[in-house]
């Protein structure tokens, strides 16, 4: 099997095409990039600009270059001697726009006889043989708008198809309507009465079910033609947790693949491992981002913070976030679930309904993957036995029917344990990830997809031994910092961890904020003024954009099927302050002085980490420079490769970069240590940890991988305010050493940290010798 030393991810889309990748390979290469990491190319609904909406899984996407671009830029790619890995979509399809998916135009054409039905996660009793599609407005006329037109039945722009022979002569579009395999309901029914299984609350993408031998087949033609004509290296799977049997798919793309390099979009929660029957190398590295992160959050700080945002535990804030979610947008799965309850059971559905819902809420995990996992459901069982007691006879009589293994070992999986592993991370991710990550607004660096907030910073100790671990039981895996799916880019968290080193000063400030530009919901706030100072300068445009999706995914003040008005209102007046009252702006601009600099040194050492240590690197697109973005869609600007490719020939030519707000040190750090990893892969064979000794010994963190010693400044304005590094020292391994970063020579023993870090706050050195 082939792996990679590093990955660079692009997002392909209309404006950045396979046409578009293929002529930044070069750069790649220059780079230092191993592998090229593609975003999903198969035909997506038009114009989406992320490509998880696929609408023809049998087809390149013509709007992204279609099947002859593709070709190109993977033989343009091997030819550079890159290899080539991409993010396919097995859990579901969009049906945004019926017209452009064949299989879903075919389903709601003919219903159970299509052959589609197959295909489709559908409870076709629930809905009295039809499949509901929920469109239809507020109005009580709107079946007056359902029109006939050329063969289809048509509600405003929305197209559906008419099954033959139910069309008469005189027939109003209501009429027609009636005699279709779907029916078109109020979008607001989709909460509690939907029967298709969707991708967690998203109406317009279907569940699809690849664990049908023929589904998975015809889903899988492209990808079986890229490996057999060796266009592809290595695969991403998105959203594996929604599948109904992880592992089985695992296992039948590996045949396809003919064992290529595999990776997982799995979130595990801290403490959590994959499955050891998965075939593949690891996930896409949420769980090493938590990690890194968290080693540059002081823990002196967290005191202040906890005061000045006061909330409640986040254990208890996520059950109430994820109850929400199984109550509201989610209901209609839960009731599913409730349906699937046998009759022998002799539980009243509401019963049924309500405890399922408090089991789901209480999974201390994404999902299980049973056998695998039948611990987390017993203790989801004991969590929702203390949480509702009144329902404890309920939640011990529905363990075994979501478990059938307590009572037989070599029982078969019912369609209800099936459906339950499904649910629960459905539930977990809208509640936590998209909500209560908007919520529990102390320190917003820590509100990363894959971590727990609530773990407020990591020691040198706790970081070595995680990193250790990683060595020995996922070398392969993947490391990330940025990705399209980050709420915040890895440069913006850099120096929001920066507060928590001032956690004093900017509280005061805080509250001088909230007093300027009050919004009424302090927790929010803090969220707001945190990004605006992480992500400074950004346009007003961004900014406005950034805090009412936030505000709604909260879904505290405001929501996004009810927006308050007036709340967002204010919110708006406060972020247009921070750009135009001289004390809102004078406040935000000091604080983002104060933070610039130990920010960029954070980042810098976040990054050095994180393309050193044990795993896979993954570039995201563009974060070679500073990488400041918020939530998606604002992770997936363009990206100006012209100005990289400049940037890697002026550091060939020119003197060692200045840390500035250019990002010119971060290109340097990144492409040094990407070479490394790409043309001296021995260097980076074993992992152990590096001795500091001194008076600002816990400010150094520093591992030798094999040969190449990466060693890093961690909590750096402490460190200037405690006076500087004074008779610290870092005892490198014997040997002579040179830095690959900025040619310096060092030898064995102990190094004073202030000739370590002269130039940078970060250094990689490589034994020579090793040569």
């Amino acid at each position: 099997m082939q792996t990679p030393k590093s990955t660079y991810r692009l997002q392909i889309r209309s404006s950045f095409d396979l046409a578009a990748a293929a002529d930044v390979v070069p750069y790649l290469v220059d780079l230092g990039a191993d592998w090229v990491y593609l975003s999903p190319v198969l035909t997506a609904e038009q114009g989406s600009d992320h490509g998880y909406d696929v609408t023809d899984p049998t087809s390149v996407d013509p709007e992204r270059g279609g099947t002859e671009a593709f070709d190109a830029l993977c033989l343009t790619a091997h030819e550079a001697g890159l290899g080539v890995l991409v993010d396919i979509v097995p859990n579901h399809v969009g049906v945004a726009t019926p017209a452009q998916n064949a299989w879903w135009w075919d389903l709601l054409a003919k219903g159970t006889d299509s052959r589609y039905a197959e295909a489709f996660d559908v409870d076709w009793d629930a809905g009295g043989g039809r499949i509901r599609v929920p469109v239809l407005g507020d109005s009580d006329t709107e079946e007056d708008q359902l029109k006939v037109v050329d063969g289809e039945l048509h509600y405003y722009e929305n197209r559906f198809p008419i099954a033959e022979g139910t069309v008469r002569p005189g027939d109003t579009g209501a009429q027609v309507h009636a005699r279709q395999h779907y029916e078109l309901v109020n979008w607001r029914r989709a909460d509690s009465e939907l029967n298709y299984r969707r991708f967690f609350g998203v109406n317009t993408l279907a569940g699809v079910r690849v664990e049908v031998p023929w589904v998975f087949d015809e889903a899988h033609s492209e990808v079986r033609r890229w490996f057999a004509e060796s266009l592809v290296d290595g695969v991403r799977i998105d959203h594996p947790d929604g599948l109904a049997d992880p592992a089985g798919y695992l296992e039948r793309l590996r045949e396809v693949s003919g064992g290529a390099y595999t990776l997982v979009e799995k979130i595990l929660e801290p403490g959590e491992v994959l499955p050891e029957r998965w075939a593949c190398e690891g996930t896409t590295g949420y769980d090493g981002l938590a990690v890194v992160d968290r080693l540059f959050v002081d823990p002196a700080g967290q005191p202040a913070l906890d005061a000045a945002v006061p909330t409640e535990p986040f254990v208890h804030m996520i059950h109430g976030t994820k109850r929400g979610i199984t109550d509201g947008i989610l209901r209609s799965e839960v009731l599913r679930l409730a349906r699937l309850v046998t009759a022998s059971a002799n539980l009243e559905p509401e019963q049924s309904a309500d405890a399922i819902a408090e089991l789901l809420t209480c999974f201390p995990v994404y999902r299980s993957y049973l056998p695998d996992g039948a611990g987390h459901l017993a203790e989801a069982v004991l969590n929702a036995k203390v949480r509702r007691p009144d329902l404890a006879s309920v939640i011990d009589a529905l363990h075994p029917l979501l478990n059938p293994y307590l009572s037989k070992p070599n029982a078969e999986l019912t369609e209800l344990a099936v459906r339950f592993q499904q649910t629960s991370g459905m539930v977990m991710a809208k509640g936590v990830e998209d909500t209560a990550f908007y919520r529990f607004n102390r320190l917003t660096s820590l509100n990363e997809v894959g971590a727990d907030p609530s773990i407020f910073a990591l020691g040198t100790y706790e970081v070595h031994r995680a990193l250790l671990e990683r060595q020995e039981s996922s070398p392969l895996t993947m490391n990330s910092l940025s990705t399209h799916d980050t709420k915040r880019g890895e440069d913006t968290r850099a120096r929001i961890s920066v507060l928590s080193e001032l956690a004093g000063e900017w509280t005061d400030a805080l509250e001088q904020l909230n007093r300027l530009a009050p919004i009424g919901d302090t927790a929010f706030a803090s969220l707001m003024w945190q990004a605006l100072i992480g992500a400074w300068p950004l346009s007003r445009e961004r900014a406005h954009a950034y805090v009412e999706k936030a505000s709604r995914e909260a879904d505290a003040s405001t929501h996004w099927t009810a927006p308050n008005a007036a709340f967002e209102e204010k919110m708006h007046d406060a972020v247009d302050a921070a750009f135009d009252r001289p004390e809102v702006n004078g406040l935000i601009t000091s604080l983002v002085e104060t933070t610039a600099a130990p920010g960029w040194s954070n980042s810098l050492g976040a990054k050095l980490v994180q393309l050193t240590m044990p795993g896979v690197p993954d570039v995201y697109q563009g974060s070679e420079l500073w990488e400041t973005s918020l939530v998606d869609p604002d992770n997936r600007r363009p990206v100006d490769f012209a100005a990289r490719k400049q940037g890697l020939v002026d550091l060939a030519f020119g003197a060692l970069p200045q840390i500035d707000g250019g990002g010119m040190a971060k290109l340097l750090v990144v492409s040094r240590a990407l070479r490394l990893r790409r043309d001296r892969p021995e260097l980076f064979s074993g992992y152990r940890s590096v001795v500091s000794t001194g008076s600002a010994a816990d400010h150094v963190f520093a591992f030798d991988r094999g040969g190449a010693v990466a060693a890093v400044t961690r909590l750096p304005l402490g460190l200037e305010r405690a006076g500087g590094w004074r008779d610290t020292a870092v005892v490198l391994p014997e040997g002579t050493y040179s830095c690959a970063i900025t040619g310096t020579g060092f030898e064995g023993g102990p190094v004073p940290a202030k000739r370590l870090f002269e130039t940078y706050p970060v250094a990689l050195l490589v034994k020579e010798e090793a040569r």
